[in-house]
């Protein structure tokens, strides 16, 4: 008998398929005569309308103490659990994650639940909780040792630890729960304290970042700071015994700024006039004469000829200034101080905005730190632009993303705002060029599933375009939750919902 061995494979082919869908996407119980499909994955990972209904049903009906609700819905939370982790390692991305803040209002019986449900629903397999943000920490006020007040200070919720309890609820979900804490910006409370004055950054037109940020809230300290890097190790490190699955470090920058002042031109604007800032950076000279021109340089925002003549006769034994990464040609040497001048000046300014994101640097591996001890993943969250230069001057932000180690996450906020992808891709691309070998490049975008946003395409397009990168990219991430539930974000802020 002939047989077409081409109209068989395809059947073989198709059959094939159907089963192993089949087998990822959908979970059979016993149900009340029949057995019911009662969960199917869509695109992406998503859960059907009639899934998730029946799964926000039991859990209504647990909450108001029905106990074979309550048995029915954590058995379902299993199977959505073991359904996610397979359709995730089958899907790009295989992880998935969102961004989340939660409010005081989330004390509530069923809150995290909720939250929690409508983050698996979207197919989502890790959750960045917010634990550190606009000068508030995500610990209980009982065991709060940090200067920062607690998120929760309702009455009789003293006790209430909503990072344990989410790092808890999200596992038995299949989601993992990284820390999401901001860094170089400690918050205004911080900025409240007297005995916190010295650590806060200023430039050197005497401002800090409350003069310099449109909304009032955001001040960054000095990274080389004691007090402020003793402050926040001790904050990781009450963040790191809830034992998250990682924590990711934002705000590892300066402040942004506007206008022309969003390009540093000149020694002023930097945030280096600060005490320990300061310090940090005449340690730098390696000779008295580089240590002259340096606090010179930092004093005037400039050096003339005159002052190299000047240090000439303070320190004859000595030849050329030196500091940090100064290396001298031998030629230098025969020029005249008119000719050194600008050499000079360009070397100076070059060297305070190295130091200037020295620390950040520094004070990222010192907050990282509590976590590598614990074999905790970190991660760093930048914007891809934040570390451009415009001919001798660099962005605002001086954010050295570039130099971030690849022991740590890459985290690049792919924020782009052209109408299509093809912006946001291309600040993927960047990263990814620059980016050493081994390094873990987790995107982040923001949108919304099924429609644009903010100029923004939908989350499904940009997804699209940055599929392109697949076999470098495993993992991205959506800002925000906020932004995909909306009205229950607005619920949750003034307890308006279960």
């Amino acid at each position: 008998m002939f047989v077409n061995f081409w109209q068989l494979k395809k059947t073989i082919l198709f059959w094939r398929k159907i089963l192993a869908v089949t087998l990822v996407s959908s979970l059979v119980i016993p149900g009340t005569g029949n057995q019911r499909v009662i969960a199917q994955t869509m695109d992406y990972c998503q859960l059907s309308s009639s899934v998730i209904q029946e799964k926000e049903n039991l859990r209504l009906s647990a909450l108001r103490g029905n106990q074979d609700a309550e048995n029915r819905y954590q058995k379902l939370l299993q199977q959505h659990a073991q359904q996610l982790e397979v359709c995730r390692r089958q899907t790009w991305p295989q992880n998935q994650g969102i961004w989340l803040r939660l409010y005081p209002c989330d004390v509530q019986p069923g809150a995290v639940d909720k939250i929690l449900d409508h983050i698996v629903n979207k197919g989502y397999n890790q959750v960045y909780l917010e634990v550190f943000y606009d000068g508030q920490v995500l610990l209980p006020v009982a065991n709060n040792r940090t200067p920062w007040p607690s998120v929760i200070r309702t009455p009789g919720a003293e006790k209430v630890d909503l990072l344990a309890t989410t790092i808890q609820k999200g596992r038995e979900r299949g989601l993992k729960v990284y820390a999401w804490m901001f860094t170089i910006n400690f918050g205004y409370t911080y900025a409240q304290r007297q005995d916190r004055e010295q650590a806060i950054a200023r430039n050197g037109k005497g401002q800090t970042s409350l003069y310099v940020v449109d909304d009032g809230a955001q001040v960054f300290i000095d990274p080389y700071n004691n007090q402020a890097k003793t402050d926040y190790y001790l904050m990781v490190q009450e963040v790191v015994r809830r034992r998250p699955d990682g924590i990711l470090f934002d705000y590892v920058r300066f402040p942004r700024q506007s206008g022309t002042d969003s390009i540093a031109t000149k020694v002023s604007d930097l945030w280096l006039f600060t005490p320990a800032s300061q310090e940090a950076l005449f340690r730098r000279a390696q000779n008295s004469k580089g240590l002259e021109l340096i606090q010179r340089f930092i004093r005037k925002g400039y050096i003339t000829a005159g002052d190299i003549v000047e240090v000439d006769k303070l320190y004859p034994q000595e030849d050329e200034p030196l500091w940090q990464g100064r290396i001298v040609p031998s030629e230098k040497s025969l020029l005249t101080p008119t000719q050194k001048q600008p050499i000079l000046q360009t070397e100076l300014w070059f060297l305070a905005v190295a130091h200037a994101m020295q620390g950040i640097l520094d004070f990222v591996a010192i907050a990282s730190y509590p976590a590598q001890q614990q074999r905790i993943p970190s991660g760093v969250v930048f914007f891809p632009e934040g570390n451009q230069t415009f001919g001798q001057g660099y962005d605002s932000r001086l954010q050295p993303w570039d130099r971030f180690p690849n022991t740590l996450e890459w985290h690049p906020m792919s924020y782009a705002t052209c109408g299509n992808a093809n912006c946001i891709a291309a600040q993927v691309q960047r990263v990814l060029s620059t980016a050493k070998p081994g390094t873990q490049v987790i995107p982040a975008l923001a949108g919304k599933w099924g429609e644009p946003m903010s100029n923004r395409p939908s989350l499904e397009t940009q997804m699209q375009a940055l599929k392109q990168f697949s076999s470098q990219i495993s993992g991205v991430s959506h800002f925000a939750y906020s932004w995909q539930h909306p009205e229950h974000d607005s619920d949750r802020k003034f307890c308006n919902a279960r």
